[in-house]
């Protein structure tokens, strides 16, 4: 089963703040909702734990993680691979990191989530809604993140 989504997150920082933050891997890591672990490898790549639950699938999920910051074209892109409880689940995220001009930055992304196992067969209705939100939830918990950090991060 393949889903896509697209969407836009409002950043209170500006775009340095941005590319500082999506360097961080495990800063990023850290962004996914119901996370419970996170092991960097290196500068692009990691593995997490996640707390997931689509109807009457629970469990928790490992995934390798990888983020690929390109400040030059004004993109990071974000792979994902793992699964859990029999699924396998694919995401390749992605957004343009676009400056404002007025210190906020826009976040205008795109997802595609491939799912196999019993979690692609809860139902396609149920799985796109809670796809959709994890992508969203992603977004706006690294906006919220980034924006705390005004005009730094250390």
């Amino acid at each position: 089963m393949k889903l896509n989504y697209s969407g836009q997150e409002q950043v209170k920082a500006a775009p340095a703040v941005v590319w500082a933050f999506v360097q961080d891997p495990e800063r990023v890591a850290r962004c996914l909702p119901d996370v419970q672990e996170v092991t960097v490898q290196d500068a692009t790549h990691m593995e997490a734990t996640v707390q997931v639950g689509v109807g009457m699938v629970r469990g928790k999920f490992k995934f390798k993680i990888e983020v690929l910051p390109d400040e030059a074209a004004g993109r990071v892109n974000v792979n994902v691979r793992g699964g859990g409880l029999g699924s396998v689940v694919d995401l390749t995220a992605g957004a343009n990191v676009l400056d404002n001009g007025d210190g906020t930055t826009t976040l205008d992304w795109t997802g595609e989530a491939s799912m196999r196992g019993p979690v692609a067969s809860v139902g396609g209705r149920m799985l796109d809604v809670q796809a959709k939100k994890l992508i969203e939830k992603t977004f706006e918990n690294m906006g919220t993140a980034m924006s705390a950090a005004g005009g730094t991060l250390a």
